[in-house]
């Protein structure tokens, strides 16, 4: 089963690039990930400041800097899983280290 999981925080603590790839809880996630052959695909966002959001209303298009959400915490990236069932993706949502602090949302891909 496919799952894509949107990985939570607070922008205020993001960490580098340099500094994720230094971290070994995330050395660890992404070895665990290569083990299970899980991750089909996966990256990170920039900041929330540079989002765009578009809506559409009434054949009107509207166009707003930042995300819609008025929350602390947003999506700062994604990665999609492919595994067995919903427990392995709590599994490897659970080892990600924005679980920690954040966290991550899993959403089954319609196939």
């Amino acid at each position: 089963m496919k799952y894509m999981l949107l990985i939570c925080d607070d922008e205020t603590r993001m960490p580098s690039m340099a500094q994720m790839e230094a971290d070994p809880v995330h050395q660890a996630w992404q070895a665990d990930l290569q083990r299970r052959d899980a991750e089909r695909f996966g990256m990170r966002l920039r900041p929330v400041a540079d989002a765009t959001t578009v809506r559409v209303r009434d054949g009107e298009t509207l166009v707003s800097d930042g995300p819609f959400a008025e929350t602390k915490d947003v999506v700062g990236g994604v990665v999609m899983i492919e595994c067995a069932d919903l427990d392995e993706a709590i599994a490897i949502a659970a080892g990600h280290p924005y679980a920690h602090w954040g966290s991550v949302e899993i959403r089954p891909v319609w196939e």
